[in-house]
């Protein structure tokens, strides 16, 4: 009778991981093409996460019962340390942006750019947006903040649906 409880514990966690990642990365472009937020090059970089994740996890979803259980178990796998490393970019950028810690020189001013005399006549069209400045907060937190938040979720609720189908019994998943 437990067994049945779990069933589909691990889709609705995978499904639920989807949603929230499928989610936050809609709030990204949004927030860049109607709220006027423009993506520094951490922001950008953070975004590679739901870019590779999200079409894998789709692919494992609409795959569910056809993929053979070794298989699944390395594609979640796979999609878990992509969205843990989507965790650690997100915990990165919101580190630098509180200045515990340094950024890029490309995004904070840190080093010396090596410039040629054609992106000089193009200064004045260039915008290059500081990693290390927060353009919008929300409770004190800012966008790279959310985003690690969200990729934490959705590494465990990923970490709940490998759990609950490991222990389930004969492999089958529901």
């Amino acid at each position: 009778m437990a067994s049945s409880l779990f069933a589909p514990l691990d889709k609705q966690a995978a499904g639920l991981a989807f949603v929230l990642a499928v989610l936050a990365i809609a709030g990204a472009w949004g927030s860049q093409l109607f709220g006027g937020l423009v993506p520094c090059e951490l922001c950008l970089e953070q975004r590679m996460a739901y870019y590779w994740g999200l079409p894998i996890l789709l692919v494992i979803l609409l795959t569910w019962n056809r993929l053979p259980l070794p298989v699944w178990y390395i594609a979640m796998a796979a999609v878990t340390a992509i969205f843990a490393w989507g965790t650690f970019m997100g915990t990165y950028h919101a580190g630098v942006e509180w200045g515990f810690w340094p950024g890029p020189t490309a995004c904070t001013g840190g080093g010396i750019a090596a410039i040629s005399f054609d992106a000089l006549n193009d200064l004045n069209s260039a915008h290059v947006v500081p990693c290390d400045v927060v353009q919008f907060r929300l409770f004190g937190i800012s966008l790279a903040g959310y985003n690690a938040l969200v990729m934490a979720g959705c590494v465990l609720l990923l970490l709940v649906s490998i759990a609950a189908q490991a222990t389930r019994k004969g492999g089958r998943r529901a």
